[in-house]
């Protein structure tokens, strides 16, 4: 399995287990879905097994190959539900004055990473994207679908892509250095002064840096022998 081919929407596999009294019922996807996500916090993405999800949910592994299919479809799941906050960032972007966007989506941005208990989750999608090439591959699908094509439409820019990649580039990459590295002194910084410093960089991506330059025109081809 290729990473692009890890990504594909859920399936359901295997057919289904034969029912226990304490294993399939209702909510058994939603608690399967639950310990996953535990699971790849506490372990990444490749340590975590279905077998591990499987015991940690006290259910049959065929019960989590028949919800998922595949590892990696249960941790584009858990993803979903990560990045469920990262939804309502377009709509922070352009409910209000472009001026300022900027200083609206690093306030919502430092609103979800102080919350411990929506930083929690975040942090370990991370750790696994940067060390694992498939769990990467399944985390820049969840980011392009949903919050830079999210994102894009409400730019006014014809280089809109490459904005929206700008801006989130900053706000993931501190991050990555204030929660996971704790490089001083970042880590230790007060939220809004962060918020202060940030947002001006974030605003000059999202709507006030100048256009990407044109594209280089090919060379010319070399005349023709004896011309």
């Amino acid at each position: 399995m290729t990473p692009e081919n890890a990504a594909d929407p859920p399936k359901r596999g295997r057919g289904r287990p034969r029912r226990g009294a304490a294993e399939d019922g209702p909510g058994t996807r939603d608690r399967i879905l639950a310990k996953a996500r535990s699971e790849f916090a506490a372990r990444g993405f490749e340590k975590t097994s279905i077998r591990g999800i499987a015991k940690s949910a006290g259910v049959d592994p065929a019960l989590v190959h028949h919800y998922f299919g595949t590892k990696e479809r249960v941790f584009e799941a858990a993803l979903e539900i990560t990045f469920a906050p990262a939804m309502a960032i377009p709509d922070i972007v352009v409910d209000g004055p472009a001026e300022d966007a900027g200083e609206r989506m690093t306030r919502f941005f430092f609103g979800v990473w102080e919350n411990r208990l929506s930083r929690e989750p975040l942090l370990a999608v991370i750790r696994s994207a940067v060390s694992n090439e498939t769990a990467a591959a399944i985390f820049r699908k969840i980011v392009t679908r949903n919050l830079l094509r999210r994102i894009t439409p409400s730019l006014p820019q014809p280089d809109a892509e490459m904005r929206a990649e700008l801006a989130v580039a900053q706000l993931v990459g501190t991050a990555m250095l204030r929660y996971i590295v704790r490089l001083e002194p970042m880590a230790s910084a007060a939220p809004e002064e962060l918020i202060r410093r940030l947002s001006p960089i974030v605003q000059y991506h999202l709507m006030d840096g100048p256009p990407s330059p044109p594209a280089p025109s090919p060379p010319a081809p070399p005349p023709p022998p004896g011309g």
